[in-house]
């Protein structure tokens, strides 16, 4: 057995953060938490740590606060063939090994799709002005924008064939033949690339409307084509999957520390003050996994932004999920975001903070 497990072991005092750095290394899916004498506390995956996101937790909490205190354990002496077995019965893909009370070992199922084709649409929408990155977007439009070696736009289908997507539908209007003189029918790059025109700007889903009817009967993918992310798109498409949902929005969180004190009152009677509260929600990512059933309600040449596709669905009994980015997320709107990602483009090979 691999001794690589081992790396996977962090104590109760750790933070999600840590927990997190080892996941995105490693790829084990799974971190344990052990105490001293390295009994097991529990287990925390991908998913512990984005429901705990979405309760409130910060990642700089302890690890207890999202670890699964029972998880499935088997002793070291069974046999791979009985563990694999019962990790297919129970849907699980790890079973720690302990030997009196110990961790001693660690049983994985590999079926990590990485790479393994996927029929599922990438839908990327690239056909604005750009107008805040003038004059970078003069004669060129923003998706086209090169952040180290390659366009923003390349990085990203890259970044999608990596995980064995290859079926692309990218929606155009600004400066239109600088894309598609660039990326052709996709073939040199192992994807076929369909371009949806939009003769005049139809917001951020109303190309969803242009779609050809032979689209296949699987989730889409949407993402808007000035995003640079490290995001597990393997791990967007099951979360959006375990559930019976019209669409997944991905979710990114977001600070804002007021820069006074706050006084809270009931009329003239001060109940308490907080010395620059800090205030946190979540964003928009800019990328969505939605179901044929919904992407088709739009109407074609029809404007729509995708909020309001999506709060129009809520409002007819359709249910919209959010799925947390903790990954590395930057939205290039701006000229300063642009800076930024010439700098980070050389730690996306890696993890990003």
């Amino acid at each position: 057995m691999s001794q690589s497990w081992k790396k996977t072991l962090i104590g109760p005092e750790n933070s999600i953060k840590d927990a997190l750095k080892i996941l995105d290394k490693w790829a084990l899916r799974v971190v344990l938490i052990v105490d001293d004498k390295q009994r097991l506390l529990g287990v925390i995956t991908d998913g512990d740590i984005r429901r705990g996101i979405l309760s409130g937790l910060s990642i700089e909490e302890s690890v207890v606060k999202v670890m699964n205190k029972n998880p499935t354990v088997a002793n070291a002496n069974t046999e791979k063939k009985e563990l694999i077995a019962l990790m297919k019965s129970l849907d699980i893909l790890f079973i720690p090994l302990v030997e009196k009370d110990k961790v001693v070992g660690l049983q994985t199922l590999h079926t990590s799709t990485l790479n393994k084709k996927k029929d599922n649409p990438i839908f990327i929408v690239a056909g604005g002005f750009g107008k805040r990155l003038k004059p970078l977007t003069n004669d060129c439009p923003k998706p086209m924008l090169k952040v180290g070696e390659l366009s923003i736009l390349e990085i990203l289908i890259n970044q999608f064939i990596q995980y064995g997507f290859y079926r692309f539908y990218i929606s155009i209007h600004y400066l239109p033949f600088v894309i598609k003189d660039y990326f052709g029918d996709g073939s040199r790059f192992g994807a076929e690339i369909t371009y949806i025109h939009e003769e005049v700007p139809l917001g951020t889903g109303g190309a969803l409307g242009l779609l050809p009817q032979d689209m296949p009967e699987l989730p889409l993918i949407m993402i808007n084509g000035d995003i640079l992310t490290k995001v597990d798109f393997d791990k967007l498409l099951e979360f959006h999957m375990q559930h019976d949902i019209a669409a997944t929005m991905c979710v990114r969180e977001h600070e804002y520390q007021v820069p006074f004190g706050v006084v809270e009152s009931d009329g003239i009677y001060i109940d308490s003050m907080v010395e620059k509260p800090v205030h946190r929600y979540f964003i928009n990512a800019g990328v969505y996994v939605v179901n044929p059933q919904l992407y088709r309600r739009v109407d074609k040449h029809s404007y729509c932004d995708m909020p309001d596709l999506l709060e129009a669905s809520i409002e007819s009994g359709g249910k919209v999920i959010q799925f947390p980015i903790h990954e590395y997320w930057l939205d290039i709107g701006r000229l300063d975001d642009f800076h930024r990602a010439q700098l980070d483009i050389n730690t996306l090979g890696n993890s990003c903070d």
